[in-house]
């Protein structure tokens, strides 16, 4: 399924998801500034690359490069195919989390993401660009948060396509599945015929966000399973009176 919609009223404005989808847009209207062989030099000289990660793991610029590759994207199907997922999932997490433990899941997802894929290929000089990990660590805590909350999207049947309505853990899961199979699938094949994708970035952040948020929710009080599906039914039928 290609998600355009979740069925998820929340109650505070995401100022933080809204703040980041900015951020990525400013940085690729800078990038499309840029000449071909200056964005290239952007990406080495910026972007984290696993062989300057492996090399030196510990120390400021490897930080700052994993910070900056975060906000850094490859092309206008690689932007908006993220920032759909952000704002699409982030909103209600943010909601569910608060400003201060989303920003730690969000960040804290996009640095496993980056030493995940550097694991499986340490000596890679490619650089890692895209907020792919950090927003698959968003996927991973909605999961664990809104498993049941509809999902509105289109399923792709060959030539044609139809709207289907389908249980967030059910368009999640499928989509960690296929980066699980596209990852181990791309195991010892060159990137430059992969496609360059780090699936094991996607895969790396999907499970800090399911963990980290496992974590939150130990440490802050939730709701029972129960009152939290009828507080989701009292926000939409109040639904004219919030921001949707």
């Amino acid at each position: 399924m290609f998600p355009l919609q979740d069925i998820n009223p929340r109650k505070r404005m995401p100022i933080i998801t809204y703040t980041l989808i900015i951020l990525n847009v400013l940085v690729f209207f800078w990038e499309l500034s840029l000449s071909d062989q200056a964005l290239q030099n952007a990406f080495l000289d910026l972007a984290s690359v696993p062989a300057n990660l492996t090399r030196d793991p510990i120390s400021l610029e490897a930080f700052m490069d994993i910070m900056r590759s975060m906000f850094m994207h490859g092309g206008w199907e690689h932007i908006l195919g993220n920032m759909l997922y952000l704002w699409l999932f982030g909103d209600n997490v943010e909601d569910r989390l608060g400003s201060l433990l989303y920003l730690v899941l969000y960040f804290g997802s996009g640095f496993v993401a980056a030493i995940a894929q550097t694991l499986i290929d340490p000596a890679s000089r490619i650089p890692m660009i895209g907020a792919s990990g950090a927003i698959a660590g968003v996927l991973g805590s909605y999961l664990i948060m809104f498993p049941g909350v509809r999902v509105r999207g289109i399923v792709p049947l060959g030539y044609f396509s139809r709207m289907a309505e389908w249980p967030a853990w059910t368009v999640l899961g499928l989509w960690f599945v296929l980066q699980l199979v596209q990852g181990f699938g791309s195991l010892g094949v060159p990137a430059e015929y992969g496609g360059g994708v780090a699936f094991f970035a996607h895969i790396g952040g999907f499970v800090a966000g399911v963990v980290l948020t496992w974590i939150f929710m130990q440490l802050v009080p939730q709701p029972p399973p129960t009152e939290r599906r009828q507080m989701l039914y009292r926000r939409a039928q109040r639904g004219n009176n919030i921001n949707l």
